[in-house]
C-alpha cells in the first residue's frame, strides 16, 4: 500500500474538516453570517474529505487512489475558483441572490435540510470579514491553493 499518498490524502482530508470547523466556529460561536458563497465552498471541502477517505479507504488499488487525488484537486481548483468569485466579484454586489452559489444550494435542499452547515444567512457584501488582516475568503483560497497542491503531490507518488 502506497504509505505515503495515504497519509497526505488523510491530511488533506483532515485540513478540510478542518476548515469546516473553523468556520461553524466562526458562524456558530462569532456570530459571523454566511454567504451563498461561503456555504458552496464549505460543501466543496466536505466534498474534498470525503473524495480523499474515499481514496484512502481503496489505496490497495492504485487507479482508484490516484483517481481520488485527480479528484481532489479538480475540487481544490473548483473551491479557488468559488473563493475567487467571492472575492472579487459577489463581495461586491448588494446581493449574490441568483448567482451560481445561491441557485445551486437553494436548489439542492442542503441549506434548508441542514441550516446549521449550509444557511445562507447574509449576502457575500454583508459577509466580508478580516482575519489578521486578510479576507477570509482570500483565507479559503489559499488553503484551496494548497489542497490541489497537495492532492497533486499524492497523485504523483508511487509506491
Amino acid at each position: 500500500m502506497p504509505l505515503a499518498s495515504t497519509r497526505l490524502l488523510n491530511l488533506i482530508a483532515l485540513l478540510c474538516v478542518a476548515a469546516v470547523a473553523v468556520a461553524l466556529v466562526s458562524q456558530h460561536v462569532f456570530g459571523l453570517r454566511p454567504c451563498a458563497w461561503c456555504v458552496l465552498q464549505r460543501l466543496i471541502y466536505l466534498a474534498i474529505a470525503v473524495v480523499c477517505w474515499l481514496g484512502v479507504l481503496l489505496a490497495r488499488f492504485s487507479a482508484l487512489r490516484q483517481l481520488a487525488s485527480a479528484v481532489a484537486a479538480a475540487l481544490g481548483i473548483g473551491g479557488m475558483m468559488a473563493a475567487w468569485y467571492q472575492y472579487n466579484v459577489a463581495a461586491k454586489m448588494f446581493s449574490c441572490d441568483q448567482t451560481f452559489a445561491d441557485r445551486f444550494m437553494v436548489h439542492s435542499g442542503l441549506d434548508a435540510h441542514l441550516p446549521w452547515l449550509f444557511g445562507i444567512f447574509a449576502s457575500c457584501m454583508d459577509a466580508r470579514v478580516h482575519v489578521l488582516g486578510v479576507e477570509y475568503s482570500i483565507w479559503s483560497l489559499m488553503l484551496f491553493a494548497v489542497l490541489a497542491l497537495m492532492s497533486l503531490i499524492a497523485l504523483a507518488k508511487r509506491r
